[in-house]
């Protein structure tokens, strides 16, 4: 299953209009993030807020993730200070697939962005959150905080916002979207076989791996009577007909 390395920003001392800063609210909007990311079998790492950028490039680049996704919000220069509004999604130039993911998330926020034709997918030839890592990256430029309609929109939407990011990521990955709830534990009762784990919630996809019978196993999501499991450090698909509460 993939693996994301979740990176919200760092940047303390990048006020918004009215109150708060970048790192506060890219957080906050992380913490909403992460349930839809485990309900949808997606493990993840997050930065460490007390590192500095380089210091989430080196993290995340010491693991095997799938997709680098950070996590920013926009200010305009001095001299258009609260005058522009938008969302930017930055790729690297050299990487088919972290253009094709950037697009994805572009596209998909502009059903949930005021401004839609706002909403654009950039190529970076600077930022070193996209380009220095080893995983499919992009930076996410959501909104202008210093303009208090694109603040407010942040502020108010963050949990929208989460949602459809990851449901970009599910469609990057392809695999289903599974609304975030509670995580629950089950019990595998076969007929004395292992239940399979597989990469995709049906009896054509790849096994991962197996589940004792009599086994405990974590329920993340569920999704047409399939579940979302962890198990021994797998994360996969296994067939609810056989996980009892």
């Amino acid at each position: 299953m993939p693996k994301v390395f979740l990176s919200p920003s760092t940047q303390e001392w990048n006020e918004y209009a009215t109150s708060g800063n970048e790192e506060l609210y890219m957080n906050l909007l992380a913490d909403r993030v992460e349930p839809y990311l485990r309900s949808c079998g997606i493990q993840f790492v997050r930065n460490d807020p007390d590192r500095n950028v380089g210091g989430a490039i080196s993290d995340s680049n010491s693991g095997n993730y799938d997709v680098h996704l950070a996590l920013h919000s926009n200010a305009a220069p001095p001299n258009l200070a609260g005058k522009l509004r938008g969302i930017d999604i930055y790729f690297a130039p050299a990487s088919g697939q972290s253009e094709k993911l950037a697009n994805i998330i572009a596209n998909n926020l502009k059903s949930i962005y005021p401004l839609p034709d706002k909403v654009r997918a950039l190529p970076t030839t600077t930022l070193g959150e996209v380009l220095r890592t080893k995983a499919v990256a992009v930076l996410c430029e959501l909104g202008y905080h210093d303009n208090f309609a694109d603040e407010a929109w942040l502020k108010n939407n963050l949990e929208t916002i989460a949602k459809n990011l990851v449901r970009s990521l599910c469609d990057y990955f392809g695999i289903p979207f599974i609304p975030a709830g509670p995580v629950s534990w089950g019990t595998v009762v076969t007929d004395g076989s292992g239940l399979n784990i597989r990469s995709y919630p049906s009896t054509s996809g790849k096994i991962i791996g197996s589940i004792p019978n009599g086994a405990s196993v974590t329920i993340n999501g569920e999704i047409n009577g399939w579940y979302v499991v962890s198990y021994n450090g797998i994360t996969g698909y296994s067939s609810g007909d056989y996980i009892y509460y």
